[in-house]
């Protein structure tokens, strides 16, 4: 067996969605441009795996330097011996980051392990993990953010050409007019609104009441219960997830994208948070803990939807993840962003709104010379997370 004889991080930056009227860019990325971090595995053979940590799209320089830090780890290994890999990669960074940054870096190192198994094998990750038969996957699409009607109006548009049914927008408590607006043209294209509120890192984050007092408002406005209501309340509310879904069972209720561990969103399935769990792949320590959220969901009644913003390598390792454990809806993120088309073996398909993957061996991903030089990391396309939504104008949404 070929032995790893390479570790290697990359980063790539590329322009992302639309400047002008997006809120993401604005307060998020004011310069368009938006970077992804890899972890690049070399055999001897001469096999190369990609996997994917969302680490880096916040913090590139730290990606790199983790990646750096655990690759003598992995070097001269046999990629077969999975589990001792990962568990001499988490006692190399589990002291100082058990639950955070390394669990991407730890992610983007299980994917790529996982990448180089199946291509030695000859086939795709998601057979060699047990999936059978079906390549399909229905999809929802992901965005919602722009800051014009006739942006949004562009949008909804964009997500019928594909077939899409459920389009999940940004939408906080002070929102209720921009989601009925939402839901009224949307539903002229036959497509179903849900809602991203984005309060995964709020502290403090909105209250029960105040999600109560939103839908109520969603109501008076025209609207309706959203086809599904995301990261409602922030980290330091994870215990009152159960009292929400009691309070508002006429909206089923998705979370967990940025647990970087399966012990910690499997308990959250099984203390009754989520009736949608959305873990990732590139967060939560790899494809093998993803699958182990999908075995606990299947236990107590729960749904999964993987959670998929990150880049192409990362949408793959999510969605070979899906087919592998049995997953039947995942999200398809809107904004463009060429580097998801650049490093795909093979166009995306989609049609009628189901995503079909390829049976390329391994994830269907490649990373070549000329993508590297093309998509240079820009150091000033990092994410900034502290922000002032106050700046964005205001929009019309009656």
């Amino acid at each position: 067996m070929s032995k790893i004889v390479r570790v290697r991080p990359v980063l790539l930056s590329a322009p992302y969605s639309e400047p002008a009227t997006s809120a993401e860019v604005q307060l998020h990325l004011p310069q368009g441009w938006r970077t992804i971090g890899m972890v690049e595995i070399t055999l001897e053979n001469g096999v190369v795996g990609l996997g994917e940590g969302y680490l880096a799209v916040f913090a590139p320089h730290v990606f790199r330097s983790i990646v750096e830090l655990v690759a003598p780890v992995l070097i001269g290994r046999d990629p077969r011996e999975l589990d001792q890999l990962l568990r001499d990669l988490t006692l190399t960074t589990g002291y100082w980051s058990w639950q955070g940054a390394a669990q991407h870096v730890i992610s983007a190192c299980e994917i790529a392990l996982q990448d180089v198994r199946a291509q030695l094998l000859g086939i795709s990750v998601a057979r060699m993990l047990g999936a059978e038969g079906r390549r399909s996957l229905k999809l929802y699409a992901s965005g919602g953010d722009s800051l014009t009607t006739a942006a949004m109006a562009r949008e909804i548009a964009a997500v019928k050409l594909l077939g899409i049914e459920i389009f999940k927008i940004r939408a906080r408590n002070h929102d209720a007019a921009k989601t009925a607006w939402c839901q009224r043209n949307a539903a002229a294209q036959r497509i179903e609104i849900a809602v991203d509120m984005t309060q995964n890192l709020a502290v403090p984050s909105q209250s029960l009441e105040d999600i109560q007092r939103y839908l109520d408002a969603v109501l008076q406005a025209g609207g309706r219960a959203p086809y599904f209501l995301e990261e409602a309340l922030g980290p330091e509310e994870i215990g009152n997830y159960r009292i929400l879904r009691e309070r508002v069972p006429q909206c089923r209720i998705a979370g967990g994208e940025i647990v970087t561990t399966a012990a910690e969103l499997n308990h959250r399935i099984e203390q009754g948070c989520y009736d949608i769990a959305q873990p990732d792949a590139t967060v939560i320590g790899g494809i093998t803990p993803t699958l182990a959220v999908f075995k606990t969901a299947r236990t107590h009644g729960a749904e999964v939807f993987v959670h998929c913003w990150g880049g192409p390598v990362g949408m793959m390792a999510n969605y070979h993840a899906a087919l592998a454990g049995g997953g039947q809806m995942t999200e398809w993120p809107m904004p463009r962003f060429p580097l998801r088309d650049a490093l795909v073996v093979e166009p995306w398909l989609i049609r009628a709104g189901t995503l079909e993957l390829p049976e390329t061996p391994g994830l269907g991903v490649r990373l070549t010379p000329e993508i590297e030089q093309q998509y240079a990391f820009r150091e000033d396309a990092v994410y900034r997370c502290l922000t002032d939504p106050s700046r964005l104008p205001k929009v019309d949404w009656s």
